[in-house]
């Protein structure tokens, strides 16, 4: 979406909307810019997918500072896109691995299915109820000013928790085995989301939340349609 910025420069504005064919699949949570689709992976791709990676990986047991000391996180991650990726968070630069096969594959599905082109993706490894991700909000530079997620869980089913920036009750959702959650807009500045721990015997959990990083936003991608 083009405007006039002033001095007779035109600026050029990503904007998104989910393509219309995924919008009926999905579900309103009743959150602004959201929509959760349950059965994005048929149950025997989300079962592969979730042994392939783990077993493929590349785990990290990330250590963040916190109140002048090094806290463990309570979750595996690992860190996959094109070359020179980078995503920075809590102060430090990712550089995203190679492509692992069946990576690669999804993000090639998860773009053209939400018309928009990933180059990265944050792999968590939830290994039981107690591994979890507090509240947060992926709204860092690296991202732009609205960026789109899209995040696929396979695996056991988690509690996935959002909440308005200036207070009120969180809403709550089951993410399920082989379900796509699509973020976008200001949900990133409005909402903060979590998944919680929990004392219930669960297994383990793989979310992979796709993005576009820094160096795709800088050379102006188009979105992709389909």
């Amino acid at each position: 979406m083009p405007f006039d910025g002033g001095c007779g420069a035109i600026i050029t504005i990503m904007t998104y909307s989910p393509p219309t064919g995924l919008a009926r699949a999905g579900r309103d949570l009743g959150i602004t810019e959201t929509l959760y689709v349950p059965g994005f992976l048929t149950p025997r791709q989300a079962d592969a997918m979730l042994d392939e990676v783990i077993d493929a990986a590349n785990w990290q047991q990330e250590r963040f500072p916190m109140f002048g000391r090094l806290v463990v996180a309570p979750r595996l991650t690992a860190w996959y896109g094109e070359p020179g990726a980078t995503y920075r968070y809590s102060g430090v630069d990712r550089r995203a691995g190679t492509w692992l096969p069946p990576i690669r594959g999804l993000a090639a599905e998860v773009s053209k299915a939400v018309g928009w082109r990933f180059n990265y993706v944050l792999v968590n490894r939830y290994r039981d109820g107690r591994d979890m991700l507090g509240w947060h909000a992926d709204d860092e530079a690296d991202l732009g000013e609205a960026p789109v997620l899209a995040a696929i869980s396979v695996g056991s089913e988690r509690v996935f928790r959002m909440r308005p920036r200036g207070g009120g009750a969180s809403t709550a959702t089951v993410l399920g085995h082989g379900s796509l959650l699509v973020m976008w807009g200001n949900s990133q500045r409005d909402y903060k989301h979590c998944l919680p721990g929990t004392r219930q015997p669960v297994g383990e959990r793989l979310s992979f939340t796709f993005r576009r990083t820094r160096e795709m936003v800088e050379d102006a991608v188009q979105p992709v349609r389909t």
